[in-house]
């Protein structure tokens, strides 16, 4: 399974933007897909996470981000709303045989693409 990231980019104080990430080699379907990200010098944070139930987010992003699943385009997307510039940092995606913060059960992970929140 090849996990690609895309959609990051700068976005001002209380923008808006839709990160995909698009699999490859396998189908989406039979994993948890969890977002992740990961700013200078601070560990990497779990975000959201989507399986068969409905998805769950972190207390960070709760409420700002959503999370869904595209079967047929086989790919999952992450919308951030009332981005802060907290939120700067780079994005991933990943999988696992089922959703879980443990960031060491996901096999697979994107390259991460580039979120920056400054005005």
């Amino acid at each position: 399974l090849q996990l690609v990231e895309s959609g990051g980019g700068l976005v001002q104080p209380g923008g808006s933007l839709t990160l995909s990430c698009a699999a490859s080699g396998g189908t989406l379907d039979h994993y948890g897909i969890g977002w992740f990200r990961q700013a200078p010098g601070k560990v990497r944070e779990g975000l959201s996470c989507v399986s068969d139930g409905a998805p769950y987010y972190g207390d960070s992003v709760r409420g700002r981000f959503t999370t869904a699943r595209d079967s047929a385009k086989n790919t999952v997307y992450l919308q951030l709303k009332n981005l802060k510039p907290e939120d700067t940092a780079v994005y991933f995606c990943a999988a696992a045989w089922d959703c879980t913060w443990n960031q060491n059960e996901y096999d697979y992970w994107g390259q991460g693409t580039q979120v920056t929140v400054s005005s």
